[in-house]
């Protein structure tokens, strides 16, 4: 039994989650190999808040690890964009070195 992705999935049930709760539980999601609750997370979070920057890179390796690069490169593309945009050159070095992997 998890118990920390059990408060997670209820903070995210309640409506009261903010963008780090989603990213925590996808990332819990991930280390139980459901992956496709991770993206599922990763994907209501990248709705919820487009400029959540760390959610690119572990969505783009979460789908690297099971060989679907091309969603991968979708979600590394949009994080490097974002980095850029942003001014973070570390976060954006990181997911070009990831997207040059895919």
């Amino acid at each position: 039994m998890n118990k920390r992705r059990e408060m997670l999935e209820k903070m995210v049930a309640s409506g009261k989650a903010d963008s780090f709760a989603l990213y925590a539980l996808a990332l819990e999601y991930r280390t139980e190999e459901r992956v496709d609750d991770a993206m599922a997370t990763f994907a209501k979070l990248r709705e919820a808040d487009p400029n959540y920057l760390p959610m690119y890179l572990m969505a783009g390796q979460i789908l690297l690890e099971r060989d679907r690069a091309a969603e991968a490169k979708t979600w590394l593309e949009a994080g490097v964009e974002l980095a850029t945009k942003q001014g973070n050159m570390k976060a954006r070095s990181e997911l070009q070195s990831a997207l040059d992997s895919c």
